[in-house]
Formats: C-alpha cells, structure tokens, sequence
C-alpha cells in the first residue's frame, strides 16, 4: 500500500514545456516570463501590482525596505507562524513583537496585537496561518493607528476575507512558492504584491539591487530575482491553481475532523491540521497506516533560541503555548483519492 505523503509537487508536459521553452530562450533572467509571472499573478489575486522574487522570505524583507521600516523600529508578528515572518523583521533591524493567536481560528489575535502597538509601531504582520484567512479586525486596527497591514499569504494561495483574494486585503503580501505550497515554481520562489500604486515602482527596484531604469541604484536592495525558467513554471501552476485550491476544499470537507474556518472567508488548506491532546499518539497511528503527518510548528516564535536576547523569550503567549504543540498536519494535498481520504479518515477515528 502507497504512502500517503503531506505534499506532492505537480509536474507534467506542459511544466516540462515551459522550463524547456526559457531555457531555449537564451534569456535566463530578467526576461518575458517574469514580467508576465507579476502581472498575470497581480491580476488573479486582485493587487495593483506583483513582483517575482526568488522566495517567500525574501518577499518579506522586500516588504520591510518597501515600508521604510528599519533599525527602532517595531513590528507586531503572530507568535505561531514560520520563523521568516518575524526574522524578516530582525534582519532590517527592526523589532518583531510577539502576539497571540486567536483559540480559534489559530491566526494572530487582533486584540492581543492592539495592546503591543507602541509608538515605534510601524506595522501589523498577518499571517494566513495553513491557508485560513486573519482577521478582518486586523484592517480596522491598522487604519485607526496608523500602521502599515502586511500580509504573510506564504500559505494563502486562494484564500479569501470577505470576497478579496488574499494578496489585495493587506497594503503589501508576499507570497512563497516553496514545492510544499499550493502552488510551486519548481524550486524555491515568492511573490510580492501591493495594493498601493505608488509602491508598485520601487516593489521593482528593491528586488533589482535598488535600481531604476537608468541603472542606478537610488535605494537600498539586492538581487532578489527570480530565473526565468521557475516564472515559466510559475506561469503554468497559475493556471491550475484555482481547481487545485478547489479540489483542498473538497477534500478537507470529506475530512473526519474539520478545524473552524472564519466566517466571510475561503480556506486555502495549504495545511489541515488536527488539534490532538495527543499530537505523538496521533501521529504514530497515521505512520502506521503509511499516513504522512506532523507537528508544524511546536515551539512559539519568541521561544526560539535565536530570540534568546529578545524581551519575550520567557514570556509566554498562553494560546501559541497550549496550541502550537498540538496542531498535527495530516494530508490535503489535490493528489489525494477518495480511498486516500478514506484510510486518512480510519486513522484520525482510532484516536476519537
């Protein structure tokens, strides 16, 4: 019997294709594709403009150079996320804050975030946390004080929050396309988007060493691009990404075990985690029946050793502490059959 994996990458002849065809090209960077990748990107999600880059992480520092946010800076972050979203911030300089996450719905919690805004405050990073949209609050927080709403949507590729996709709720979104996410570009690539006109030029520029079109660099920035064989493949997995997104709401609602999904939003399911008592039990009863799983993130950003300076390391975030651990992913991916949902669904019932 066939291992159920937690991912599998899509790959076919139109894929293959497209690589051969910008390979063949000559032009390996800085071409067509990924210029056609951004606008294509920027008009399925709703955002004035998109930006290819070579992934999800450097789509965030890109974030914080486009926001001007630097050294004294401070930057509220979930404390239940991947690490990139807060060192992102760290390595600008700036401060990431840590809040909690909703009970719920496990993405930050909007009022937790609103008591840590300071007057170093300059921005409120949501997180899209497995594919489940933040919350609306987030927007009116942001407004009312001031501050810049960044969207972490590395695992939000469909996800939408009142009829807009992810990618248009925030001012900036970046996006990652490691072969795990909804969608892939063959290797390691992101995506940044915005909602603001006047950020779309310099969204260019920051991945492009600072540059404008003269060659100059008038801002600080590095090379951020991404080849143009993985905008190729980009551009394919685009195409599909509706249907794929489509087929993990299926299958997530043919799931023994269905975590809440906010109201007015569409769930991405990059992720479908189980909230287990207990996460070793469960996981031990999924690799026994050749079922792929894990726990996604059991240890709370500002618990990390690289936080060991930072004034919340020994604070704790009392819903990232009791749910971080227990949050067990288990398969959701398009690829799944019925008779895979089946024996996923045998297994999660041996712990019930």
């Amino acid at each position: 019997m066939p291992r159920i994996p937690l991912a599998v990458p899509f790959w076919d002849k139109e894929c293959e294709a497209a690589a051969i065809r910008a390979l063949s090209s000559g032009r390996w960077v800085k071409g067509p594709e990924a210029k056609k990748f951004g606008e294509e990107f920027a008009n399925w999600c709703g955002a004035v403009a998109a930006v290819p880059c070579h992934s999800g992480s450097a789509a965030l520092w890109a974030a914080m150079r486009l926001l001007n946010i630097g050294p004294g800076d401070e930057v509220i972050v979930p404390g239940m996320t991947f690490i990139a979203t807060a060192t992102a911030v760290s390595l600008v300089g700036a401060t990431p804050v840590f809040a909690d996450i909703e009970s719920d719905y496990w993405c930050i919690c909007p009022d937790d975030a609103e008591s840590k805004i300071t007057e170093k405050t300059k921005a409120i990073i949501g997180v899209h946390i497995f594919g489940q949209a933040f919350s609306s609050k987030l927007r009116d927080i942001c407004d009312n004080h001031g501050l810049w709403l960044i969207e972490d949507a590395a695992q939000a590729h469909g996800t939408t929050l009142n009829g807009v996709r992810a990618g248009a709720i925030g001012d900036v979104a970046c996006f990652s396309f490691f072969p795990s996410k909804n969608m892939a570009v063959g290797g390691e690539g992101g995506m940044i988007t915005t909602t603001i006109p006047d950020l779309a030029e310099r969204m260019e520029m920051i991945v492009n060493h600072g540059r404008n079109d003269t060659l100059e660099s008038v801002e600080l920035g590095t090379n951020m691009r991404i080849g143009e064989v993985s905008a190729a493949i980009g551009r394919v997995q685009l195409s599909h990404i509706d249907k794929w997104v489509s087929q993990r709401r299926n299958n997530a609602s043919h799931m023994a075990y269905t975590p809440t999904i906010r109201d007015n939003s569409e769930h991405a399911w990059h992720q479908f985690c189980v909230l287990s008592d207990n996460p070793s039990l469960l996981i031990n009863q999924l690799d026994d029946a050749g079922i792929d799983a894990r726990v996604h993130y059991p240890l709370p950003c500002n618990k990390h050793r690289v936080y060991s300076d930072h004034p919340q390391y020994k604070i704790d975030l009392p819903n990232c502490e009791e749910i971080a651990p227990k949050l067990v992913s288990i398969p959701v991916h398009p690829s799944l059959t019925s008779e895979d949902i089946m024996r996923i669904n045998s297994a999660l019932n041996l712990q019930s």
